[in-house]
Parts: C-alpha cells; structure tokens; sequence
C-alpha cells in the first residue's frame, strides 16, 4: 500500500516535473514514509474496484461504436478483467513492472505461444492508450513494453490438384458452390454465412459482403463459379433468403461451425492436409500476387484495412523471386 501511494503521487507530480526532479521526489517518499505503515480502507477498495470495472465498460463501449465485433469485445473483455484480476490494483497504479509480470505468468501458467502473449499485450497496450488518450491516466504503463518477437511460419495453401480434387469429389451442389464461392472470392467464412440471395449480381458476377467493423465491400466470381451457385439456388425448394442453408428441413441459414465441418470432413475423405475456410483466402491472396495483381488491388479484394496484414497472408512463390531476378537483375 505504502508503494501504491507513493505511485499515486508521482503520477499526479508527473506533469509539473522533469526526470530528475522526479526521481529526487521518489527517495524524498521513500525516506518519509519509511517508518509508516500504511492501510486502505474498505469502503476505498470498493470504490477502486468500482472505477475499475466503470473504466472496462467505457472502453468496451468505445471500441463497439467504433466497429468491434461481438467476439472481439467479449475477447477484450476476458483479457483486461484477467488482467485486473491478477494485478489486482487500481487502474491508476498500474506500473509497467506489474504489466510485465503478468505477462510472464501468463505465458507460465497457460503454457502460450509468443503470439498469443503479443495478442494479449497489443490489447492491453489499446486499453492503457485509450485511458491515456481520455485522461483517466497520465502516461499509458505498455508504452515500454515491446512487440513480442515471434517466427514466422510459411502457411499451406491449396494447391490447383487440391482445388481440383475438392470441386469433383463434392457430395451435394451446395458444397461445391460453397467452395467455389470461397476459392474464387476469398471472402472470410463469416462474409459467407451472412450473405442473402439478394446480395449476388450475377449479371456482374459479384456481391456485396460486410467484412470487419461492418464495412462493404464487393467481391467477384468467375464464370464456373456462376454455373453452380445458381445450379444450387435453382435446386432449393425453400423459402429462407439466406445464400446457403442447412441441408435438412427446416432449412436455417447455415452458421460457420457448419462450413468448418463439412470441410473438415471433405479434407479427411480426400486425405487433404488441413482443409478450413480461411485457407481459400490466403490461397487467392498468393495465387493473385503470383499473377502480377497489384498489392493495393489484393489488400481491396480482401477487405484488409492495412497492406501489412495482406503481405502475411500472401505467399510469394520463390520460382517467381528466381525469375524476376534474373530479368531485372542478372
């Protein structure tokens, strides 16, 4: 408590002195409060633990008017609450030492990789900053802590034979214009499921998807993927607007859990490696780079909202860094 208090005051200080000034205040503190012993009241705890959770609800309502999805807010909220948890102080007492810790036991404790801890960190670094940026703090307790460094993997993609083997070896025609849709749109799983009947152009093979944060955007389909989305909706004798549906009466839209597993089935039968969703997006990502399709022209089609994210999800294929070597090179 006595080391609380004097954090308290060297943060409300910290405004009105330079760095000397402030460490001199420091040892003053210390030597003052040396031979004191400090409690907290019951009813301050309380009111702390209070403005803790207030300041989680302002925040959480802050990044849904912002765009966050419903999972992502649920998943800010398990992570901060952890974290409040475990330091167990109040927001505005919060060092970067104590952030630090809890890092380190959280890796400990829950065996994570290196990139869940930086998840859990570019969190915390989000909440601290809007704190700051909000003047509930003075100076955000993350800003010293730095990027995790994490190894980075080369992920699969579909090959053409795999592409191939999928769209023969289909077992209904929602299935094959399931996989065609996504291996020629690279929309997420979750655009998929959300979209209606009334959302697809087929004179201009395209439709209409609300990627993250609720933004529209177009993507487009080949001819071959035309054919059998509307084989599918011809065959269909229900009433429900959804695009593709469950294939038992009463024929609700269908969810991702549904998509997942029916590709997981299909690369099990086929004894193809790992077969999800996602995969399709990151296959069209790399094969349209292959090509020669402009960065920028990728990053729309994908709905990134940062080219950074688009080159982690492409592959280059290294025949391709060969060739262009040695034209423009050697």
């Amino acid at each position: 408590m006595k080391q609380t208090l004097i954090t308290e005051i060297e943060q409300q200080m910290m405004p009105f002195l330079d760095n000397g000034q402030m460490m001199q205040l420091c040892k003053v503190l210390e030597h003052c409060f040396y031979s004191y012993e400090i409690s907290q009241s019951d009813s301050s705890k309380q009111e702390e633990d209070k403005h803790n959770q207030e300041y989680l609800e302002l925040f959480l309502a802050a990044k849904h008017i912002e765009g966050c999805s419903d999972k992502s807010l649920k998943y800010y909220r398990s992570v901060l609450e952890n974290m409040l948890k475990t330091v167990n102080k109040p927001i505005k007492h919060i060092i970067t030492d104590d952030l630090r810790q809890y890092l380190d036991q959280y890796q400990r404790i829950n065996n994570a990789s290196k990139v869940t801890v930086d998840n859990v960190r570019r969190i915390l670094s989000s909440y601290f900053a809007w704190l700051e940026d909000e003047d509930y703090i003075l100076k955000s307790p993350v800003r010293r802590i730095h990027k995790v460094k994490t190894g980075k993997t080369v992920k699969e993609i579909y090959s053409d034979e795999a592409l191939v083997i999928m769209s023969d070896n289909c077992h209904t025609i929602r299935d094959l214009a399931m996989i065609e849709l996504l291996s020629s749109t690279g929309m997420r799983v979750g655009e998929l499921i959300n979209l209606n009947r009334g959302d697809v152009d087929f004179d201009n093979r395209e439709c209409v998807v609300f990627g993250k944060g609720e933004k529209e955007r177009k993507v487009y389909f080949d001819a071959r993927t035309k054919i059998h989305l509307m084989n599918y909706l011809n065959s269909r004798t229900d009433s429900n607007q959804a695009l593709f549906v469950s294939l038992l009466a009463p024929y609700n839209r269908l969810q991702i859990s549904g998509v997942e597993i029916r590709l997981r089935s299909l690369g099990l039968e086929l004894d193809i490696n790992k077969v999800h969703p996602h995969k399709f997006r990151r296959t069209l990502a790399t094969r349209a780079i292959d090509k020669g399709m402009p960065i920028e022209q990728v990053q729309q089609l994908l709905g990134h909202e940062k080219i950074e994210t688009t080159l982690h999800y492409a592959q280059v294929d290294q025949n391709n860094v060969k060739n262009s070597h040695r034209k423009y090179i050697g």
